[in-house]
């Protein structure tokens, strides 16, 4: 898959369990539970006992911005359910004591998109400014494609989707990721993980921060062994 290639709707790891993702997670479904108990164990379950997995908990666009200057976002390994409750304990006492969310120096889109168009300017090619700042425009230059891709799974996280589950390949600087996207009644989250299950790389657990209070009692609910 090169940088010009990202695919959403794509077979992943659970089109591999179920016979219709697409369809498994949905409300009226009679073993909804069941599927979604299933779901976790194969996307959570492995990097969780491994140390391979990170929350990132992401923050900063309100009110339709969408800037990818205004994105922040904190990343957090976790080992445990304990460790996620930490991470929205500290979260709610910021809020609670009107302090700055938790966020990290760096930027999650805007650095890497400038470092990309600058790679690009390096190699010759000319990126106007209304492509620096339109992110559908970003797969215009080498590692746009990738940055476009999660810059959609952001806005989705934080703005709401329609469809309960999505599945999207994408190759990325640390090599091929599925994103599986989950908007579910109980708790919008996302799970990036590498392809094969049993890949030494890190996976992230991505959510808003308004939905950090959910993702502890599906985590709870769906994922016994995180308890």
């Amino acid at each position: 898959m090169s940088y010009i290639e990202a695919k959403e709707h794509a077979p992943g790891r659970l089109h591999d369990i179920f016979a219709a993702p697409y369809e498994a997670f949905e409300n009226g479904v009679l073993e909804r539970k069941l599927h979604l108990d299933i779901a976790f164990q194969a996307l959570l379950d492995r990097p969780l006992r491994n140390g391979n997995l990170v929350l990132r908990v992401i923050h900063g666009w309100e009110n339709g911005d969408d800037t990818p200057e205004a994105l922040e976002y904190s990343d957090h390994p976790i080992a445990s359910l304990a460790d996620v409750e930490r991470v929205k304990e500290e979260y709610r006492a910021a809020i609670e004591q009107e302090l700055p969310l938790p966020r990290e120096s760096r930027s999650l889109l805007a650095g890497p998109r400038d470092a990309a168009i600058a790679r690009a300017h390096d190699q010759g090619q000319e990126i106007d400014d209304e492509t620096r700042r339109n992110p559908a425009r970003w797969p215009a230059f080498e590692n746009g494609l990738y940055l476009y891709t999660f810059f959609k799974v952001y806005h989705r996280l934080t703005y709401g989707e329609d469809e309960s589950y999505r599945s999207i390949q994408c190759q990325t600087p640390e090599g091929p990721r599925e994103i599986h996207e989950f908007h579910l009644d109980e708790c919008e989250f996302a799970i990036c993980t590498p392809p094969a299950p049993d890949s030494p790389h890190t996976s992230l657990l991505i959510v808003h921060e308004g939905e950090l209070d959910p993702l502890v009692e599906c985590l709870g609910l769906h994922l016994p062994k995180a308890a």
